[in-house]
């Protein structure tokens, strides 16, 4: 945890376990031990807090007590700044309480002035990552109106109408992560434009649709006034267009959102019935079109109530309609938080297996993958190509074509292919990731709340478990980019689309979390990674049998479920042992080389067979 840690805070034993089992990940200005750190401005300090370039200390509160569920009261002094929580135990020698304040989503006042008892009158925080923090004030040192108040202001900064940290941190680094993503770019990667696919420009101006992205592919056949009356027909005129297409058999991805079908769904659109038959005309080897619809039919029925419903078969020639069975974003909020209430502060270890089915959790993880699943097979295996979409197509479609893309293209399992997997299907194509996470909002009672790209991070902590040399990412990296999913210390998942991000300017006036993450890749990278043996498409068992809960982020908080040694540090003597076995095999290969080219007569046969042999050794030490 070196370069995550907060420079000069001690890292000290104290009730749950060292300083650094309380914190989500932070950057500090320490250089990382590879070296890519780049130069940095020496931080302005207040006592032992480093701050960050543009962190500015708020409040100071002594004699504070952090209520530990753990192991009881601990004394120390709390700090506010713009950025973060910081508490500090006076214990010698002290441990550390860290939250950024874009991770607290709710605060409340315990006690009154007519409270009694020692710890009666005070703060709890709830929190995003599976925390609830509660601090004690003595009621005499007036410290908890201070604290309360610079809560309110910095914890939610947009109910507040002030700007988030993200703007405010000004860290220079020597790469820019905003250049991770040029959609051109990813798509000439996929061989497009080309005879069956266009990149048009018509939402350049975010007109035709405020929630896409400016750019993106649709069939080269279909014209602008086409996509116009096609979005005249879709939910939020979110249109079909283009996620990934198979280099081998021509079969793709697309998404979008739910047709304007209306009551019994009667009401037909030609222009949306010939797109899709556009679209199934891009792949020649492809008999019929698949159109996966997230959601369980049920509720696909009742939202043709609303105007909206499915594509009747009947209309859409050469189609067939799979529904996906994912429960709506309000059925996942309520069993994350059943999750939480199992997880934190205490487990009940006899009714463990029993409270956890109770939540449903891994119900759900299963469903997603199990769709992702028969999109990855349809697209590769059927050769057939898949239209993918729930209602509006922000939520549950960017989880199955991104888990889809990712079993499907083994460059999106490398660290910058799935910067860009998340760039391009989720903060592109308009995921509310804003709404969905609350970001400087205080109304935690929002029912638009919901956690649909944790669910896409667990399945692919899922994926990697099944599949552990298949990927260049360790956990460490899943872990680090949803710490910053609600941090707000970076640009990357701010605002709900990408023209509110163009009209803030984030790209200019933010960094970028791929920054901070591509500066130290050596502690975000795999030991165990071996592409040349993972070229193909990954097919993981969705069966409950093969699920786990992901402990290491769901119960991090608890001391009793801490491994003893960090993946962190195991993952830095496996590159240790992996550089030695490498110089070894090098070296080897060159004692053989020169062998050889001693005891091998120097005939033109000899010298052939000499060098075929060492080209074998050398490919075969390769592998």
């Amino acid at each position: 945890m070196n370069n995550i840690q907060m420079k000069g805070v001690s890292q000290g034993k104290g009730p749950e376990g060292s300083s650094a089992q309380h914190r989500a990940h932070s950057p500090n200005n320490d250089p990382s031990e590879d070296g890519n750190s780049g130069d940095r401005a020496d931080p302005s300090s207040q006592g032992d807090l480093k701050l960050l370039d543009g962190e500015k200390t708020q409040a100071n509160a002594k004699e504070v007590t952090y209520l530990c569920p753990f192991s009881g009261p601990v004394r120390g002094t709390l700090q506010i700044t713009n950025y973060r929580l910081h508490f500090k135990a006076d214990d010698d020698p002290p441990f550390t309480v860290e939250v950024p304040l874009g991770t607290i989503y709710r605060v409340e006042k315990i006690g009154g002035t007519t409270s009694r008892g020692e710890n009666a009158y005070g703060l709890e925080l709830y929190c995003k990552d599976m925390r609830n923090l509660r601090f004690a004030h003595k009621q005499e040192n007036h410290s908890r109106r201070i604290i309360y108040d610079k809560l309110m202001i910095y914890a939610f900064p947009a109910t507040n109408s002030k700007p988030f940290f993200a703007f405010s941190y000004k860290e220079r680094f020597d790469i820019n992560g905003w250049d991770i993503y040029d959609p051109e770019k990813e798509f000439q990667r996929q061989n497009v434009p080309n005879e069956c696919w266009q990149i048009t420009r018509i939402n350049e101006k975010y007109e035709l649709c405020d929630t896409y992205p400016a750019l993106f592919a649709v069939p080269a056949s279909v014209s602008d006034e086409d996509l116009k009356k096609v979005s005249a027909f879709r939910s939020r005129e979110r249109i079909p267009v283009l996620s990934w297409v198979h280099p081998k058999n021509s079969a793709s991805i697309t998404r979008a959102s739910q047709p304007n079908a209306g009551l019994v769904g009667k009401t037909r659109n030609k222009d949306d019935e010939k797109y899709f038959q556009a679209i199934l005309d891009t792949n020649a080897r492809g008999h019929k079109l698949i159109i996966m619809d997230a959601r369980p039919k049920i509720n696909a029925l009742a939202n043709q109530a609303k105007g909206g419903g499915y594509e009747m078969q009947e209309n859409y020639q050469n189609t067939e309609l799979v529904f996906l069975d994912i429960a709506n974003i309000h059925v996942m909020r309520e069993s994350l938080r059943k999750l939480k209430d199992i997880c934190y502060p205490t487990i009940d270890d006899v009714h463990w297996l029993t409270n956890l089915e109770g939540t449903h959790w891994l119900d759900y993880i299963k469903v997603i993958l199990s769709g992702a699943v028969k999109i990855a097979d349809a697209v590769d295996r059927c050769r057939m190509s898949v239209v993918v979409h729930c209602s509006d197509g922000w939520d549950r479609t960017s989880q199955l074509t991104a888990l889809a893309m990712l079993l499907l293209d083994p460059f999106y399992r490398t660290i910058e292919g799935f910067e860009v997997l998340i760039e391009k299907e989720w903060t592109s194509f308009g995921h509310k990731f804003q709404q969905r996470y609350g970001h400087g909002d205080k109304n935690h009672a929002d029912d638009q709340r919901s956690p649909v790209f944790l669910q896409f991070i667990d399945c692919v902590w899922q994926v990697t478990k099944q599949f552990p040399c298949a990927f260049e990412f360790n956990e460490h990296f899943l872990i680090t980019v949803l710490d910053h999913l609600t941090s707000c210390l970076f640009g990357t998942f701010l605002y709900n689309s990408e023209y509110q991000r163009v009209k803030e300017d984030v790209k200019v006036k933010t960094v970028s979390l791929w920054t901070y993450i591509n500066t130290r890749l050596m502690e975000f990278k795999n030991p165990l990674y071996a592409p040349h043996l993972h070229q193909h498409v990954l097919f993981p068992v969705a069966s409950m049998r093969r699920l786990d809960l992901w402990t290491r982020y769901y119960i991090r908080w608890n001391p009793t479920m801490q491994p003893q040694e960090s993946e962190e540090q195991r993952s830095r003597e496996l590159h240790f042992l992996c550089e030695q076995l490498r110089q070894k095999c090098e070296e080897l290969e060159r004692e053989i080389l020169a062998r050889t080219s001693v005891e091998v007569p120097s005939t033109p046969d000899a010298m052939s067979v000499n060098s075929n042999q060492s080209q074998q050794w050398a490919q075969s030490s390769a592998v």
